[in-house]
């Protein structure tokens, strides 16, 4: 697979990789995404790689109406 979109989060605090994937898994099951393979604590963001632009108008339409916890 060839993750050639992205999306920039903004998340902070620890475990940012497990909140993503447990959001994603919850609220948009069928997803196909990739993750950096760590994240510092200190940044505010987080960068998702995505197989399409439709996948990348979905998350940020998700989370708009259940945000990140």
């Amino acid at each position: 697979m060839t993750f050639k979109y992205s999306v920039t989060l903004p998340i902070s605090g620890g475990d940012k990789l497990r909140r993503f994937r447990e959001w994603a898994e919850k609220h948009l099951p069928e997803l196909s995404y990739s993750l950096p393979p760590q994240t510092p604590i200190k940044t505010e963001t987080m960068t998702i790689r995505l197989l399409n632009v439709e996948d990348r108008a979905r998350i940020l339409q998700t989370l708009a109406a259940t945000p990140l916890s």
